[in-house]
C-alpha cells in the first residue's frame, strides 16, 4: 500500500471516530442549544475592551489617565477620548468621554498592549447584539468601567500578575520619591548652615637673598 493511501485511510478513520463519538460523548457534541445552553468560555477568550478601576468609586478609581495612546494605536480608529477638566478648566488625568465603537472594533488587543497604566483589558462578553447597529453598539465610559474584582473573576492568573506589576511599579516610584525628598532636605539644610570661619594663615616670610659664593 502506498504512503498516500495510508494517509487517506488514517484520515478517514479519525473522521469516522469523531463522527460516531459525537452521538454519545458530550465534549464531541457539535451543537449547543443556545441560549438555554452556553459554551464554556476560557480565560483567554477576548472580545471587546473594558476599562478597569480600583476601589468602590468607578470615576475616582479609574486607572485610565486619558493619555490617548490606545486611541492612536487603534487600527480601525474605534476609540474616542476627551480628557476631563476641573471647575477652573485645568485638565484632570482621567477621561470625561471614553467611547468604543464595537461595530468597528476588530478585537486586536493593541489598546491593551500599549497602555502603560494597566487600565484597559479585553472582556469575554459576546452577547452584545442590538437592534440599533450604530448608537446601540457605541459603548460609553459608564458601561466600559469594570472593577478589579470583575477582572479577577474573569481571568484570575492575569489579574494577579497585573496587580503584582502595579505594586512593584508603585513601590519603585515611592522609593524614588523618598530619595528626592531626602536629597531636597539635605540641600536645604546645607544652604541654611552658616559659612565656616577659617583662620587666615599669616603671610609667608620672604627669605633674605643669600650672598653669592666667590670661587
Amino acid at each position: 500500500m502506498s504512503l498516500l493511501a495510508k494517509g487517506i485511510l488514517k484520515g478517514m478513520a479519525v473522521t469516522a471516530k469523531n463522527f460516531f463519538q459525537s452521538y454519545y460523548r458530550k465534549e464531541r457534541l457539535p451543537t449547543v442549544q443556545y441560549p438555554e445552553e452556553k459554551s464554556t468560555i476560557t480565560p483567554f477568550t477576548r472580545n471587546f475592551p473594558f476599562l478597569l478601576y480600583d476601589g468602590d468609586d468607578a470615576v475616582d478609581g479609574m486607572r485610565c489617565t486619558a493619555c490617548t495612546l490606545c486611541e492612536r494605536a487603534c487600527p480601525p480608529q474605534c476609540i474616542y477620548i476627551i480628557k476631563d477638566k476641573d471647575e477652573k478648566g485645568k485638565p484632570i488625568l482621567r477621561p470625561r468621554i471614553f467611547d468604543i465603537d464595537t461595530s468597528v472594533c476588530m478585537s486586536c488587543q493593541l489598546c491593551v498592549e500599549v497602555c502603560p497604566y494597566e487600565a484597559i483589558r479585553m472582556d469575554s462578553a459576546f452577547e452584545l447584539s442590538n437592534e440599533n447597529r450604530f448608537e446601540g453598539l457605541l459603548i460609553n465610559r459608564g458601561d466600559l468601567l469594570k472593577s478589579n474584582d470583575y477582572y479577577h473573576a474573569l481571568n484570575p492568573v492575569e489579574a494577579r500578575e497585573t496587580d503584582d506589576r502595579i505594586a512593584a511599579k508603585n513601590a519603585l516610584a515611592e522609593a524614588k520619591k523618598k530619595a528626592r525628598q531626602k536629597k531636597t532636605r539635605l540641600a536645604a539644610a546645607k544652604a541654611k548652615r552658616p559659612p565656616s570661619r577659617l583662620k587666615k594663615s599669616p603671610p609667608a616670610r620672604e627669605k633674605p637673598p643669600q650672598p653669592e659664593k666667590s670661587e
